[in-house]
């Protein structure tokens, strides 16, 4: 009986203690959304000195340290940044890095902010050189399509676009990017999951119907992530039947469109913000890599330039 009270009594702790952690996060994230870094940090030291560091300690202070990046202070950007990396390095000494999930968040964002911040003051092949490091000790964890996102932000534009794996899909039969030589295309990853995604398709539509005629061809992959509606976990199988659903319900009018199912394709083109789209000119190489949506005002002379 004793026992059993220690148990119950360990695992509401336990609720009690995640319960805390994510209201820090929370917290810190209205915070930075007031732009009160003081308020942030100060939230932070004061968690730091009671329960110590955690991973979601850390993945508050990486909101700092994005949200003092979007405000363009980039040296209060890289203290905070800096801080999450080195203390996710200690927290890895006896965990792995996907054990939860605030650590990937954290130490993938404290990457993406030092990278951006050496961008920013024009040292771009010290924040490639910094990136490629990272790709490479993180290769076989969740956060190396962020980190290969944020390679491409610097370097892939211009370069020849990388080919697409098409070896499971749905609509039309994929054709490799190579084949298409000649014709402008626009890739466009999604997620079925994902209500920016929609949001996206009707401007898709319009400049399908603008500029497909003078040779645009869109593409559409995208990936397992597990589940079905509402987190229902689900089998590849199973998933792959939800995500045709919402295709013909969702993207109805790009039904024409091939939609290659592939993760490797995400970590390929750094698509870890869905929606990514690419821009590829008529010769293969990438015009335009952005990762978000994208209004048809901004989309539409990109595109318009590329069929020149």
């Amino acid at each position: 009986m004793l026992i059993r009270v220690m148990l119950v009594t360990a695992v509401g702790m336990l609720m009690v203690s995640r319960a805390d952690a994510q209201a820090l996060v929370r917290e810190v994230r209205a915070a930075v959304d007031k732009k009160d870094f003081a308020q942030g940090e100060a939230l932070i030291r004061h968690y730091q000195a009671s329960k110590g560091v955690t991973a979601e300690m850390l993945e508050g202070l990486s909101w700092l340290g994005r949200g003092a990046l979007a405000e363009k202070q980039p040296d209060r950007a890289e203290s905070y940044a800096v801080e999450t990396h080195e203390l996710a390095l200690g927290l890895l000494k006896s965990r792995r890095l996907d054990d939860d999930n605030s650590l990937p968040i954290a130490l993938g964002a404290a990457i993406e902010v030092q990278a951006q911040v050496l961008g920013a003051r024009g040292e771009r092949g010290a924040a490639i050189a910094f990136l490629q490091g990272e790709l490479k000790t993180y290769f076989n964890t969740s956060i190396r399509t962020r980190i290969q996102k944020n390679i491409n932000l610097l370097s892939l534009e211009g370069r020849r676009a990388p080919a697409l794996d098409g070896s499971q899909w749905l609509g039309p039969k994929p054709v490799a990017l190579g084949e298409l030589r000649g014709k402008p295309v626009l890739l466009f990853f999604w997620a079925h999951w994902c209500p920016d995604c929609k949001w996206q398709a009707p401007i898709l539509v319009r400049l399908k119907n603008q500029y497909g005629p003078k040779g645009l061809v869109v593409v559409g992959p995208t990936q397992f992530y597990g589940y079905t509606a509402r987190g229902q976990d689900a089998t590849r199988e199973e998933e792959l039947k939800y995500i045709e659903q919402v295709r013909l319900k969702s993207y109805a009018d790009l039904a024409d469109m091939t939609v290659p199912v592939s993760e490797e394709n995400f970590r390929g083109y750094g698509a870890s913000t869905v929606p990514t789209l690419v821009l590829i000119d008529r010769q293969g190489l990438v015009r335009m890599y952005h990762p978000g949506q994208m209004p048809y005002e901004d989309l539409a002379p990109a595109v318009a330039a590329v069929l020149k």
